[in-house]
């Protein structure tokens, strides 16, 4: 830290500092306070995410996950997350929900109804299940993108998102052995994973009998 740009930070992230590095809670008012207990109580964003400033070392605690670094400015300035891929980004960085489209669907599709949305100019920090080099990127030009699980990490926020029946049905839907999916429409940019989460944790976490 240089001490000209303040960093947020999830919650329980940091594990050291060094320097002259100070915290706050990032709570502006009590209207802001409101809105971030609301935030987090809708959503698996955290109600309180404090932010550094000064000028030292911060040093946040060991993953397992991968870091991927998100310039705004390249996303049209704001961008949606899916949900536990948030670690930090510059503290200019303004901080909200966005809701889905259709919500009952997405209680259907057992998903949630918000996800966190970040606007301004800065850089982020994602906890990714995968490594940069397997990220797929999606470019929609008035199109849309059919995706059959969770693979989506983060997209433009000008697209329109949704969780639909794969078919014009539900015998159709269930016909295709597909049933819900997560539909990005419009025009904007979307970064995805190669495999779910899940699959990664899988794949990747050491044996515990081992």
């Amino acid at each position: 830290m240089d001490g000209k740009t303040g960093v947020t930070l999830q919650a329980g992230a940091m594990q050291w500092t060094v320097g002259s590095v100070h915290a706050n809670t990032g709570v502006k008012s009590a209207g802001d306070f409101m809105g971030k207990m609301f935030r987090g109580a809708v959503s698996q964003d955290s109600v309180i995410k404090p932010e550094y400033s000064g000028t030292g070392r911060l040093v946040c605690e060991p993953t397992w996950r991968h870091l991927l670094l998100a310039d705004l400015s390249k996303w049209g300035g704001s961008v949606v997350l899916n949900d536990g891929l948030f670690l930090a980004c510059d503290s200019t960085v303004q901080h909200s929900l966005q809701r889905r489209s259709n919500l009952s669907s997405a209680v259907a599709g057992n998903e949630g109804l918000f996800n966190l949305r970040l606007d301004g100019s800065g850089i982020l920090a994602l906890e990714s299940p995968c490594p940069e080099a397997e990220v797929l990127y999606v470019d929609l030009q008035n199109d849309e993108l059919r995706v059959d699980g969770n693979y989506a990490l983060v997209w433009t926020s000008g697209l329109e998102f949704s969780v639909e029946r794969s078919g014009k049905s539900l015998i159709g839907s269930a016909a295709s052995g597909e049933g819900l999916v997560n539909v990005y429409r419009g025009t904007g940019r979307i970064m995805m994973a190669p495999m779910q989460a899940a699959t990664y944790c899988n794949v990747y976490a050491p044996d515990a009998t081992s």
